[in-house]
């Protein structure tokens, strides 16, 4: 089921503006990088927030590290059934890091609202959609790489301190 679900979304590379969308997000989002600029950003203009943009950032890229550890431990090599549309920083596929990332960014920095959750929700989706369209990951490294973004962040909520009123 993995390989047949990787196959049919991959098969939308074959568009160039999709290939060329998703080989864009993918290095954008090479170790976490586009959501930490984008933590650091927001930490740069809310200035009345700039501690809880600070520590969501590092929640994310703490999530990112927690993937990284995972990879190391499960060894699952990446998809060999379909040509890879990039290249990749390693040979493992479980979990996907970029949707870590993705992931751990669209909550918490969802969290700090108005801000952050319009961009970042839609951007972490399209992120954790283009590693099956780029073709360097299973499904399931992407669903278990967003859980644990998610769960990383979420566990992390309330020392992001921010304050709905």
């Amino acid at each position: 089921m993995d390989r047949r679900l990787l196959s049919m979304v991959h098969a939308y590379g074959d568009h160039p503006r999709i290939a060329a969308t998703a080989r864009a997000l993918s290095r954008s989002g090479e170790h976490g990088a586009l959501w930490l600029a984008a933590g650091l950003a927001g930490a740069a203009v809310d200035r009345e927030r700039r501690g809880a943009w600070l520590r969501a950032t590092v929640l994310t890229a703490t999530a990112h590290l927690a993937s990284m550890g995972v990879k190391r431990i499960v060894r699952r090599p990446r998809p060999t059934h379909v040509r890879p549309l990039v290249r990749t920083a390693g040979r493992h596929s479980f979990p996907s890091s970029h949707a870590t990332s993705a992931a751990a960014a669209a909550v918490s920095f969802g969290a700090l609202g108005a801000l952050g959750a319009p961009v970042a929700v839609p951007l972490a989706a399209a992120m954790c959609l283009s590693r099956l369209v780029v073709g360097v990951h299973y499904p399931t490294d992407v669903a278990a790489g967003a859980a644990l973004g998610a769960a990383t962040a979420g566990l992390g909520a309330r020392w992001i301190g921010v304050r709905h009123g």
